[in-house]
């Protein structure tokens, strides 16, 4: 092989090797979201089609539980509310669980920031009798909040009373009393989570389902969501299509992939734009590769006449140079695809590539890589196209010095 034809078939390989990487690169980072979301996330969500409350939710989960892939699953009451605190505001996600069923269903302790715990329960006291000799109930709430609503509201002491508001259903604000308008709550902040990923960070206050139901005016049975956890070897879209089953069309029934869909359509999006630079890159080569083997021609130019003299069509000339094409481009693919292998599994084993910034900070210090081999099977179709494409130029070009 000659030093020009070494030089198309380096193009070839880096070319390969780039879209290799690439394609595994944002394979990493899907992978990377999927276990940060699946932290506090669940497998399947069920929610109602119509309105924000499913009104028989003790049936429905009982229908949900015996179904053989299902593991746990668990009634959910979540909502917007304002969380005041030391004279400090912020509107808030409160979300309101099963304290005993979310810490089996989630990875909730090992987000909590030391000193705090999980904690979300509530307890019931009744006081001193009223004016009017009746004996009152006093709940007494503690929760888990975000590290976004911590560091907003400055709550820098557990165990103090985070004030929650929500205005009551159908009942208009009376300027003179406007906190009639209002239900209140409290809860005694136990924890600080931290899962490192916005969408759970921001604004959540975990608490319990009572606190939560009182706080938005439910029924003891109902619900907003009912959230589940597959078995393991149980694929989360397989258990969502048989939930779909008996939960009928009154629900939405989505996998954890669909309820984070914003989330990977953009990794997505990046990943074939991406894509789609790197194969115009390849393209390039491609070029450069025909080039070469013009050059090639020109340089043949007597043996090409010495091929005519002897017999040989310009069709069957072309044909030569069009294997020549193939051979190079083939022999570039499979050394790019060498080379993109060994390097992602460099990167996967041994980070070489690091993430700039604080490491401190960052979830993770390399940059992800998870190799599929299906993504090589998807390289191979531009490396094809770039084939053909060198092949057909190169072999017309040489077919027409071959007739001159």
């Amino acid at each position: 092989m000659s030093a020009i034809s070494a030089v198309s078939v380096a193009g070839v390989a880096v070319a390969t090797a780039a879209l290799v990487c690439v394609l595994s690169v944002f394979n990493g980072f899907r992978d990377v979201l999927s276990v940060r979301l699946d932290t506090l996330g669940c497998d399947v969500a069920v929610t109602p089609v119509h309105g924000k409350t499913i009104g028989d939710a003790d049936s429905l989960l009982t229908a949900i539980r015996s179904l053989s892939g299902v593991e746990r699953a668990m009634p959910v009451v979540s909502d917007n509310a304002l969380a005041v605190y030391d004279s400090r505001e912020m509107p808030v996600r409160v979300k309101g669980v099963d304290e005993s069923l979310f810490r089996q269903m989630t990875a909730i302790d090992s987000l909590i920031i030391p000193e705090g715990r999980f904690a979300a329960s509530s307890t019931l006291t009744e006081s001193a009798e009223d004016e009017y000799g009746e004996s009152q109930e006093i709940r007494s709430s503690v929760g888990t909040i975000a590290v976004g609503v911590a560091s907003r509201l400055s709550i820098y002491d557990l165990d103090r009373r985070l004030l929650l508001f929500t205005p009551r259903k159908g009942v208009r604000v009376n300027p003179a009393n406007p906190l009639a308008s209002f239900i209140t709550d409290s809860i005694s902040v136990a924890g600080v989570y931290q899962a490192n990923q916005s969408d759970y960070d921001d604004n959540i206050v975990l608490t319990d389902l009572p606190t939560a139901r009182h706080l938005f005016e439910l029924d003891d049975d109902s619900a907003t969501a009912i959230e589940v956890k597959a078995r393991k070897g149980v694929e989360a879209s397989t258990l969502a299509a048989d939930i779909r089953g008996i939960a009928g069309k009154d629900f939405v029934v989505k996998d954890s992939l669909q309820q984070q869909e914003l989330h990977f359509r953009m990794i997505e999006i990046e990943k074939w734009v991406t894509f789609l630079l790197l194969f115009f890159i390849l393209l390039i080569a491609g070029f450069n590769l025909i080039s070469t083997l013009s050059m090639l021609v020109l340089e043949k130019r007597k043996a090409l006449g010495t091929l005519r003299a002897i017999g040989m069509t310009s069709r069957s000339i072309g044909g030569i140079f069009a294997w020549e094409s193939a051979i190079v481009t083939l022999i570039g693919g499979v050394a790019g695809m060498l080379l993109g292998v060994v390097l992602c599994l460099l990167q996967e084993n041994f980070g070489l590539i690091r993430l700039n910034g604080d490491a401190d900070s960052l979830v993770i210090k390399a940059y992800p890589v998870a190799l599929q081999w299906t993504d090589l099977l998807l390289v191979c179709i531009p490396l094809a196209a770039v084939g053909i494409i060198t092949a057909i130029i190169s072999s017309g070009f040489a077919r027409r010095r071959a007739s001159l």
